[in-house]
């Protein structure tokens, strides 16, 4: 309809009402289909940034994986270089103090007067001292290497209270001292070497810093945990020192008549081993009163450790039988070498002297010539083994002739192979008194 022909004002109100509306439906549409659109741009955005995002943190995750694994090898190289240079350390530190054991032990033989024999138990009691040191020392620095790997068994605490006693009593005695056990019929799974070295430190302590009265060792238990308590009536601990005591070199502020021959290293292998074994170590003191450590340790769930033993006194042979005894003799030490060839000639053995593998094979010529025991150092010339040699000689000779490794470095690789091929350990410095019985032991 032509708009002239339009002649009511109101109908031509209301059409162009309804054809302002229809535009401004449609410029609605277009306005929401464009908002539409950058609202899928600006997700579209995000989604890549935050994509981005994630991949970097993906590649920092593995480039962190990557320097944690170098540093994780780097961890076990020195772990194992610590473990290495500490099997060496013990065997060079300890080497020369083997060879004045075994020395001082043949120049003892020989003296005649009595200012002789005194000068020479005062050389003894000097290398025992510096033997201790050298072994806390050392023990100290295993546990911390974290080399030291405890052999969890089942133990029976009547037994280990029993060898304690037959150790201590002695010198509670000679102090003037009571020194008692409880009975105990518990059975706790630990490592009885570990165990057995950290109540005897304790013990040791407690019976030093005691001037009157004496020690008392019992157990309690409390569910699946063995408390084992270790109470002295000592100068007691200071409130101010209950960390320091067990710091390396430690004796805490005790009376200066009570204070020598202690190295204050007791504590601190306690501390270690109980670290190394789990095994809670507390204690509660008063100054003037006492002391009380406690140990505790989980109870076993079975009862099949070893038998308890009564504590009789270890029976020593009637004689050591080592006349005209053949030893062969393998160490690559001369000054060892030396001394222990002294020593076993001064018991009337017959010895071959050899430093490697190749020596001890020839030293037996033609096989005329057998020997009755074997003894090797673990670490000989020319990077052989003790272990290995003693193996070699027994196949060239025919015979499993009874054997001795001596060595500064007793692991338990060490230990487990010479277990396992039937030869004996010891560990340097020797004890002459100890060799002589163990060599008796074998010969018998």
């Amino acid at each position: 309809m032509p708009l002239r022909e339009i002649e009511d004002v109101e109908r031509l109100k209301k059409i162009n009402a309804a054809l302002v509306s229809r535009v401004e439906r449609s410029m609605d549409q277009q306005g929401n289909a464009f908002s539409l659109f950058q609202t899928a741009i600006s997700l579209e955005n995000r989604v890549r940034k935050r994509t981005e995002e994630l991949h970097a943190t993906l590649r920092r995750l593995e480039q962190s994986n990557i320097e944690l694994s170098a540093a994780k090898e780097i961890a076990e190289q020195a772990n194992l270089s610590k473990t290495r240079f500490l099997a060496a350390a013990s065997h060079d530190v300890l080497q020369p103090l083997n060879a004045a054991n075994l020395s001082v032990s043949a120049l003892a033989e020989l003296q005649t007067t009595d200012e002789g024999r005194k000068l020479v138990r005062q050389v003894e009691r000097s290398l025992q001292t510096m033997e201790d040191l050298l072994r806390t020392l050392l023990d100290i620095s295993r546990l911390d290497a974290g080399v030291v790997r405890p052999d969890i068994g089942e133990v029976n605490l009547e037994t280990l209270f029993s060898s304690l006693r037959s150790d201590f009593q002695p010198i509670a005695e000679t102090k003037g001292l009571s020194l008692r056990f409880r009975p105990s019929s518990a059975t706790v799974r630990t490592d009885r070497t570990l165990l057995r070295r950290i109540l005897q430190n304790i013990l040791s302590n407690a019976l030093r810093y005691t001037r009157s009265g004496g020690v008392l060792v019992g157990t309690r238990q409390r569910g699946g945990i063995i408390r084992i308590d270790v109470a002295d009536t000592g100068c007691g601990i200071p409130e101010s020192q209950r960390e320091a005591v067990f710091e390396e070199f430690s004796r805490g502020s005790v009376p200066a008549e009570l204070a020598g021959g202690g190295l204050g290293l007791g504590l601190a292998i306690v501390r270690r081993m109980a670290d190394a074994l789990d095994h809670p170590v507390t204690f509660s003191s008063k100054v003037g009163r006492g002391t009380i450590f406690h140990v505790d340790v989980p109870l076993a769930t079975t009862a099949t450790a070893e038998p308890i033993a009564a504590p009789l006194e270890q029976e020593r042979p009637p004689g050591y039988g080592l006349f005209g005894t053949r030893v062969l003799l393998i160490e690559n030490d001369v000054d060892v070498l030396e001394a222990m060839k002294s020593l076993l000639e001064r018991w009337q053995c017959v010895v071959r002297a050899a430093t490697s593998t190749d020596e001890a094979l020839d030293a037996l010529g033609d096989t005329a010539w057998v020997p009755d025991v074997v003894i090797a150092d673990q670490h000989l010339d020319n990077g052989d083994l003790g272990i290995m040699t003693i193996a070699e000689v027994r196949d060239y000779l025919g015979r499993d002739v009874p054997a001795l490794i001596a060595t500064a470095d007793p692991s338990d690789a060490v230990i487990d192979t010479a277990r396992a091929a039937g030869i004996e350990l010891m560990r340097k410095p020797l004890k002459p008194a100890e060799l002589r019985a163990l060599l008796a032991h074998l010969l018998a």
